[in-house]
């Protein structure tokens, strides 16, 4: 029983560990299986599909990236992240609720620690995308002096 118990922990963990590191990706991920599907509606065929659905989602990300820390403008760089948060949220919302449903958790209670779950994902996402700089290198926008310690 106590080692059910354990892994069932475990497997809880490793899925929020799991979905946190995913959170980025909610976005790619929906415009790549978004269009993977519309290719396969076409005719594209099973292969196809998925190699279209894969090169569109790699290449929103990348963008999306680029972008990010290409732009100087805080309006832009608030609006890019958005895109890539809003989607983080509403896969965390319903990632936590359902995680909440295994543990017969009153409704109340599960929608609670749904919408906190959605704010905590999504500013996983936005933290994310922020780690990109302008200037394209990571900390402060400004180079860094070296000074030679005589």
């Amino acid at each position: 029983m106590f080692l059910a118990v354990a892994l069932s922990i475990a497997a809880l963990g490793f899925i929020c560990w799991l979905l946190f590191n995913l959170a980025v990706y909610a976005l790619p991920f929906f415009a790549g299986v978004s269009v993977g599907l519309l290719a396969y509606e076409s005719g594209a065929g099973a292969i196809g599909a998925m190699i279209v659905g894969l090169v569109l989602g790699v290449v929103t990300l990348v963008f999306g990236q680029l972008l990010f820390a290409s732009i100087r403008s805080p309006t832009i760089r608030s609006t890019v992240a958005l895109a890539y948060a809003a989607p983080a949220a509403f896969a965390g919302y319903h990632a936590v609720h359902g995680l909440s449903a295994i543990g017969n958790v009153e409704e109340a209670w599960s929608r609670t620690f749904s919408v906190l779950g959605a704010i905590v994902i999504a500013g996983v996402a936005w933290s994310r995308m922020s780690v990109l700089r302008p200037g394209g290198h990571t900390g402060t926008s400004e180079p860094r002096q070296h000074t030679v310690a005589g």
